[in-house]
């Protein structure tokens, strides 16, 4: 894998030595170190050929053959091909490839279905969910008017906390997903619970799924599937799909128009052809067999790892993991995620800081830790390597707690 990245980095050397000696200490990062970013991964050759490839120079405003500018007759065929596996590989109708990321997917959703001011519910940042579900500091939280649902205090969903905001609130969109959530998310039983408001009130509200994390999980057959319960999807392709950088979005027929328009031109301008190519490629990959059993060995790996931290007396959030990540509460052992974060940056073993349940330091601090196993198990990692690495990072907290107290 690593040698036809290296060609690529040969090619930028020939003119300009200074970008492409830094590319080549980030080679060696991704190369030598244990990577454990539960929202990074590594994209095979073909997908990396197709995001490099002259696609790059083709403007491509509107939709396939409905553009806005001419000679787009074969970045056509790439798009259409992408939305097709895109389509196929969720069983689904429709699909909008276009998005630049999932927060601009996200925002593209909300802008096709709300108006300013308009009431939405998500998760809550410190207890799992993401900027993009109105965090203040997203355009999502400035335009929109969030309410967000908690969990419990260890951490699972508290769904009396998220039934009771619904009928108090009364939003017209509820927003299920997460970046820092280890369990399944049931979305036939958040469907029946929104069916049943809807009932009872009679007031509009869509379902928006976003499973940016979980979409390589819910190709595999290793999570429940949101299709066919919500309204709208949204996900990224570069997470446990393990493809390029960019968003997708799925909806129910009746809603496509509004979403294209949001995408173009509300949103976007024209479509990165080149990442769209890389979106056709990665759906390619995933719909394989080979996929779906790297899909279930990131998860065997993560439960294994998680276990390991358990059983070294850690406190896991939600006591387990279902999916590719966990959290680990440093509370007790008195470090900060940020510290822990930093000091295994040292080590060569790159994971993030993150909030935790009730949580009590800044989002810069943080009383937790996020892990996730689907990098290193793309560098062929097994359970028996995590277990190994959970060890190696008990070893670096432990002598962090002896220096904090010396």
């Amino acid at each position: 894998m690593y040698s036809d990245y290296y060609d690529s980095i040969g090619k930028v050397a020939e003119t300009d030595k200074e970008v492409a000696d830094a590319m080549a200490l980030e080679l060696k990062r991704q190369r030598d170190n244990i990577e454990l970013i539960a929202s990074e991964n590594l994209v095979s050759p073909q997908v990396m050929a197709a995001m490099g490839s002259v696609l790059t120079n083709k403007y491509a405003e509107g939709l396939p053959a409905k553009r806005y500018y001419g000679g787009c007759q074969y970045v056509d065929i790439v798009e259409n091909i992408a939305i097709k596996r895109a389509c196929e590989l969720f069983k689904c109708n429709f699909a909008n490839v276009q998005p630049h990321s999932g927060a601009q997917a996200n925002t593209a959703v909300y802008l096709a279905l709300l108006k300013p001011g308009d009431t939405v519910m998500g998760m809550s940042l410190d207890n799992g969910g993401h900027l993009s579900h109105g965090s203040p500091v997203n355009i999502s939280g400035k335009i929109f008017n969030f309410i967000h649902y908690g969990a419990n205090k260890s951490g699972w969903i508290d769904t009396n906390d998220f039934i009771d905001k619904l009928y108090k609130f009364n939003p017209k969109l509820v927003v299920i997903g997460a970046s820092a959530y280890s369990r399944t998310l049931y979305f036939d039983t958040f469907r029946n619970v929104i069916d049943c408001y809807r009932g009872q009130t009679g007031n509009e509200c869509y379902m928006l799924v976003d499973m940016a994390h979980i979409a390589g999980l819910v190709a595999a057959g290793d999570h429940p599937s949101p299709f066919g319960l919500a309204d709208i999807i949204t996900t990224t392709t570069h997470k446990t799909l393990r493809g390029t950088r960019g968003g997708l979005i799925f909806c129910k027929p009746e809603l496509a128009k509004r979403i294209d328009s949001a995408v173009f031109p509300c949103c976007q301008g024209g479509a990165l052809q080149h990442i769209i190519a890389g979106k056709a490629v990665t759906a390619e990959e995933a719909c394989t067999d080979k996929f779906k059993n790297y899909i279930h060995a990131v998860v065997r790996n993560c439960k294994a790892m998680c276990d390991a931290f358990i059983s070294m007396g850690y406190n896991v959030v939600t006591g387990g993991t279902d999916n590719h990540l966990f959290l680990l509460d440093l509370t007790e052992t008195g470090l900060t995620g940020k510290a822990v974060q930093d000091e295994l940056d040292k080590h060569g073993i790159t994971l993030n800081k993150n909030c935790v349940p009730n949580e009590t330091r800044s989002p810069q601090q943080t009383s937790g830790v996020r892990i996730g196993t689907a990098a290193m198990t793309t560098k062929g990692y097994t359970a028996e390597d995590f277990v190994s690495v959970a060890h190696i990072i008990d070893n670096i907290i432990k002598s962090m707690q002896e220096e904090l107290h010396d």
